[in-house]
């Protein structure tokens, strides 16, 4: 048994892990990683190099490149530990519908006070994160499933905005565990966030998976009581139905605001 379960749970990652392969960004990101070592020490790649080493071999490592190395390696195992051992460029950018109005640092504060009844899911992110990255394509679906005329859905840039971050408490250290947050906003005044931050100031560790931001936000009352309690709308500005809403958001017609 304790052979069979690994093996059953490997059978079954096949298909996403075939999936994973097949998107240009890995096997490039694997590429990228392995290709100093391949010129470092495949001849003759190597032997045009300059070397420090005292032997004078060009297809070996020297101090300074293997201190280099470890360094790189100690970041990388800090900052994400899903890929310890690559050095990955940045993930692609999440392109698909969404239905989500992007802030300014001049335009948040705004926004949240405009309407007192409106309640808002704001995630502060960073393009630098991966973790927002693979949280990117979950938020865009809860975009398009709960949004309403009294439940919206926001984005803001921290990396960009750093002022922002500031003001919401949003530590963007590369090291942080704060990317992306969600928090709740009800007349203006924020409710609730995730991750929690505990008294030493420190996030407290949260899977940020469609089933848990449903679950700790009660985005299912939410969005009932939002549709109950929206003001009507003028004749002939009827709210689309949410298959509409995302088809319309796929031609080009977002609610980005940058």
């Amino acid at each position: 048994m304790a052979v069979l379960a690994p093996l059953l749970a490997l059978i079954y990652s096949v298909p996403g892990l075939c999936r994973w392969l097949a998107r240009p960004y890995y096997p490039l990101s694997a590429l990228l990683a392995t290709a100093f070592l391949l010129v470092r020490k495949v001849p003759p790649l190597c032997r045009g190099l300059p070397s420090q080493r005292e032997d004078g071999n060009p297809c070996d490592f020297d101090w300074r490149e293997v201190e280099i190395l470890m360094f790189l390696s100690a970041i990388v195992m800090m900052k994400n530990r899903r890929s310890m051992f690559l050095m990955t460029c940045k993930p692609p950018l999440y392109m698909g519908p969404e239905y989500i109005k992007y802030f300014s640092d001049k335009t948040i504060d705004e926004e949240l006070e405009r309407d007192k009844r409106v309640t808002w899911i704001v995630e502060f992110f960073a393009n630098w994160s991966s973790e927002c990255q693979s949280f990117a394509p979950i938020f865009a679906d809860l975009s398009l499933k709960y949004n309403c005329s009294g439940l919206h859905f926001g984005k803001v840039d921290v990396g960009r905005y750093t002022d922002v971050s500031t003001r919401y408490k949003v530590s963007t250290s590369p090291l942080t565990k704060q990317l992306p947050t969600l928090i709740l906003f009800q007349g203006g005044t924020e409710i609730m966030r995730r991750p929690q931050i505990d008294k030493k100031g420190r996030a407290v560790s949260w899977t940020f998976s469609e089933e848990n931001v449903i679950r700790e936000f009660n985005l299912n009352e939410l969005y009932q009581k939002a549709k109950k309690q929206s003001k009507p709308r003028d004749e002939g500005s009827e709210e689309l139905p949410e298959g509409q809403a995302a088809a319309g958001l796929a031609n080009g017609e977002t609610k980005k605001e940058k």
